[in-house]
């Protein structure tokens, strides 16, 4: 009986479309070409009666019409295991870090169901950052999910690569105790991805994370489907080794367009601003694998790509229902010099709550945003007038915002070298302290140059 079950009828980059005269394919299920088992491609969808669009999965020059194809019957699978830790691979598992071929005991398909409802975890804990502004507006769930927005150039990746940084390596002992990282480049830069393998080795943590790199110039079935690797080894350090899971992706908008070129190979018809249809579904089936369950937790934190600077485009608000803390960064702040370049009156977190943070705590972010909004209100009187025209409590007011936002400015570890500035790893306890005493005055007498990348508030006075 011939293992031949299907011809190629088209080549659409990297979409292949194959015609099948026996028995139909499973979605997902892998094809390999008849006289190359090299050449790979997995079923995408239904592009007939008898025939289905495929991803390519590899190099695919040597794919041309009529030639035959066989059904593998099984979907991409990936070696699972603690042989993981330390290393650099790509989608199907293969090393990208020059070490030797991982072997293990598992492999694992990486399409997985999500965990049942009665065994998610509702997170409570915060998981400190030592970044003011985020610890303080926006803080961080163990076992939640954090998105970090902004446009190009204004910091989502050297923000995010801080928080590994101080998740990981500030923690008591050196690491989180208990605690393994998985980190999924989605479509960025190979240069940051080895600057951040670099920075886990000098840091000593490289062998607790995990690495998978789908970079900019993969074919966007590889980009695409990068993640979902990512997300396997997350659920297998969680599930069957038992482990608290840090989970990083940059970028998920990058999921996002990737499945929009494909869709656009496929011929499906597009939905709003031009993408796919079937954005939310890939969406939901990202993230709902991302969940903690009542034994470990995955804490998620996410960069994500905001195209022209439009928060409204449909691939960046796609992203936004399935996380706790949205971090929006400002390309005005960015270009007034003030990093990180948080808005802190757009971003927002649940874990913002008397439920998960103290009363102080509450209270203080609370009243730290209201002076920073009022101080908004009167930045046109002041560009007009003058500061020294306002009275008595507005010029207080416009005065300690922004004591303020030059205070929530940081010293980061991870570019020491460029800035020649020490990082700051600041407690959420002094966070709180600092906030408090500029908006009561203690530091009434001081300027707010004082406060620039200072660690704590203390420090401006020195």
């Amino acid at each position: 009986m011939s293992l031949v079950s299907g011809k190629v009828i088209a080549v659409r980059g990297q979409v292949v479309e194959v015609s099948f005269t026996g028995a139909m394919p499973a979605v997902h299920d892998v094809l390999i070409l008849e006289n190359n088992p090299l050449v790979k491609m997995a079923v995408a969808t239904s592009s007939g009666p008898n025939s289905y669009y495929c991803l390519l999965l590899t190099e695919g020059s040597t794919i041309s019409r009529g030639i035959g194809v066989i059904n593998t019957l099984k979907p991409v699978t990936i070696p699972v295991g603690p042989e993981l830790l330390g290393r650099v691979i790509d989608l199907f598992g293969n090393p990208r870090d020059k070490g030797p071929q991982i072997q293990t005991k598992d492999m694992w398909p990486i399409y997985r169901d999500s965990p049942q409802y009665i065994d998610i975890h509702i997170p409570q804990k915060i998981l400190v950052t030592g970044i003011k502004g985020i610890d303080l507006f926006c803080p961080i769930l163990k076992g939640g999910k954090i998105g970090l927005f902004g446009g190009a150039g204004v910091g989502k990746t050297i923000l995010l690569t801080e928080i590994i940084h101080n998740i990981i390596q500030m923690s008591p002992g050196g690491s989180v105790q208990g605690t393994l990282s998985v980190f999924a480049g989605i479509g960025e830069r190979t240069r940051e991805g080895q600057e951040l393998v670099e920075s886990l080795q000098a840091g000593g943590v490289l062998p607790y994370a995990s690495l998978v790199f789908g970079h900019m110039g993969e074919n966007p079935a590889l980009r695409f489907l990068s993640g979902t690797t990512a997300l396997t080894l997350a659920e297998y350090f969680r599930d069957v080794m038992k482990k608290d899971v840090l989970f990083f992706a940059d970028n998920v908008f990058r999921l996002a367009q990737a499945g929009n070129e494909l869709s656009l190979l496929m011929n499906a018809i597009p939905s709003e601003d031009s993408y796919q249809a079937t954005l939310s579904s890939e969406m939901a089936s990202f993230h709902e694998r991302l969940a903690s369950t009542n034994a470990n937790t995955i804490t998620s934190i996410e960069a994500i790509y905001i195209p022209n600077d439009d928060i409204l485009d449909q691939g960046v608000q796609a992203i936004l229902p399935y996380l706790d803390s949205t971090i929006i960064l400002s390309r005005n702040i960015y270009q007034e010099g003030r990093l990180p370049a948080i808005d802190f009156i757009a971003s927002a977190s649940s874990a913002l709550a008397p439920e998960f943070v103290s009363a102080a705590h509450y209270k203080t972010a609370l009243h730290a945003q209201s002076v920073m909004k009022k101080a908004i209100s009167l930045e046109r009187i002041v560009s007009l007038i003058g500061e020294g025209e306002l009275n008595t409590d507005d010029q207080l007011v416009y005065k300690r915002a922004k004591m303020l936002r030059a205070y929530f400015t940081q010293s980061f570890f991870t570019v020491e070298k460029q800035t020649g500035r020490p990082g700051k790893f600041v407690p959420l306890e002094t966070t709180v302290k600092d906030t408090e005493d500029i908006l009561n005055g203690i530091y009434d007498q001081l300027t707010e140059d004082k406060f620039m990348f200072i660690g704590e508030a203390k420090e401006a006075t020195q």
